[in-house]
């Protein structure tokens, strides 16, 4: 009996031995340093059972054991708080470490810059193949339904859905405007101040002059003059026959278009393309100016005139301006020439016929 009782004590003493040691052995094993070697970014999917990601780590160079792993998160009562979504892996964290990270929840987040002054088809072709969304967008949002901003996302976003809040933005922005506007603000509707804002985007690209741009626009409008905006003929033009179009000559003035201000007056049917939150501003606050021109000034601004002989005068000036260009662009040409220097690229070239000369 005595004996019987020793067996047992032992026997009791080596299984006890063992699974202390087996438990100490699979903890470390957790808790030791992991064979990624450089920080790498992974992605867990929706729906994904702890032996998938946990296989799928081990496949990625992430962690030293799939079993290893699935026992740890398990024993940490973890495994249905691992979350879907693209995470930053630090080199050589251990397996505890990175069970931590995908159950918290920290996934990268990304971010698409929308430039001002795109059209929509321009905004859902860039989405369309940015590589890092899902979903395809086929329907055309009308001009100037998006509102060009920065937007965070994570990866396999629906692209839809970004689009949808590049509306909404929009959507809010000009809610808030249109109750703050100027008193005697003289646009009639919202419609009519987002068609404005497009033609000042497309004019300007420098913040500080777009509400002198919207003056001089407004200005023109109550003294029943066009617009006269070459931007709206460029879109005109491109809308109707020649998406590739970049420049305007004197002949294009005449393209028949109701988008076209140089034959129409007041404002287009509809935006040219999609403004940015400070052209709105813009035309919702313009400065009170008794400008009626502008013309480009060679720096990227422009110089304003409140009478056609100012203007003519600041015309002459950038014609200078643009002539001493193409004299140092010829310069340059014949240096390439003579010293055999490889050219860095194409050079402009404007065209001097009598009916086809570059506007200003």
């Amino acid at each position: 009996m005595r004996r019987r009782v020793l067996f047992f004590l032992l026997l009791f003493f080596l299984l006890s031995s063992f699974i202390g040691g087996s438990v100490f052995s699979t903890y470390s094993l957790f808790m030791a340093e992991g064979p990624l070697q450089t920080q790498r970014n992974i992605y867990i999917p929706k729906g994904k059972s702890l032996k998938e990601i946990a296989k799928y780590l081990k496949r990625e160079g992430v962690i030293n054991s799939a079993s290893i792993f699935s026992i740890g998160v398990r024993a940490h009562r973890k495994s249905g708080s691992i979350q879907s979504g693209e995470y930053i892996i630090p080199p050589k964290v251990s397996a505890s470490f990175v069970m931590d990270i995908l159950t918290k929840g920290q996934t990268v987040v990304r971010k698409i810059t929308i430039t001002e002054g795109l059209t929509s088809e321009e905004v859902v072709d860039f989405l369309n193949n940015e590589p890092t969304l899902e979903g395809k967008i086929t329907d055309i949002p009308k001009e100037g339904a998006l509102l060009p901003e920065t937007y965070y996302y994570s990866l396999f976003d629906d692209r839809e859905s970004v689009l949808n809040r590049m509306k909404d933005s929009m959507q809010t922005l000009l809610k808030d405007l249109w109750e703050k506007r100027d008193k005697n603000f003289p646009l009639k509707t919202l419609e009519e101040a987002l068609t404005m804002a497009s033609i000042v985007e497309k004019e300007s690209s420098v913040d500080y002059e777009r509400s002198f741009i919207a003056s001089v626009f407004f200005n023109r409008i109550k003294k029943g003059m066009r617009l006269q905006s070459d931007p709206t003929v460029l879109f005109a033009i491109k809308r109707g026959e020649d998406k590739t179009k970049k420049r305007l000559y004197y002949k294009d003035l005449k393209y028949k278009s109701p988008y076209n201000t140089y034959l129409v007056y007041g404002l287009p049917p509809h935006p040219i393309c999609n403004p940015s939150k400070a052209s709105l501003e813009a035309v919702f606050h313009p400065e009170k100016t008794k400008y009626l021109y502008f013309v480009a000034d060679g720096s990227g601004a422009h110089v304003f005139a409140k009478t056609l002989a100012e203007h003519n005068k600041n015309v002459l000036a950038w014609r200078k301006v643009r002539k001493n260009r193409k004299e140092m662009q010829r310069r340059f040409r014949a240096r390439l020439k003579r010293e055999a220097i490889p050219r860095p690229g194409p050079l402009s070239v404007y065209k001097k016929e009598k009916e086809d000369i570059l506007l200003p």
